[in-house]
């Protein structure tokens, strides 16, 4: 396996445990739906992506967002944003 193939397997492995995440939470919220807030702070999946001598404001959501949307685009998860808080839930 080359490089490429192992870091796009570790990326589906993360996608898939995301996915898992979802899963496990959506018996606690309201019609299922899981905030993306809730995740990303329990699991520490907020990172800062710029280089040190660059400016970024705090630490963002972006392996989240990129992981999230692989699900979504495989049809395994549906997003909803009400307000400034957003939220997925997986398609059944």
């Amino acid at each position: 396996m080359n490089r490429k193939e192992t870091m796009h397997k570790l990326i589906d492995v993360l996608a898939f445990e995301l996915l898992q995440e979802i899963k496990q939470r959506e018996n606690l919220n309201k019609d299922r739906w899981v905030a993306v807030a809730e995740i990303n702070n329990d699991l520490e999946l907020k990172f800062v992506a710029v280089p040190k001598d660059n400016t970024q404001y705090g630490e963002k959501g972006w392996l989240f967002a990129i992981l999230a949307r692989m699900l979504e685009d495989k049809g395994l998860v549906e997003f909803q944003k009400i307000g400034n808080n957003s939220y997925y839930r997986t398609c059944t």
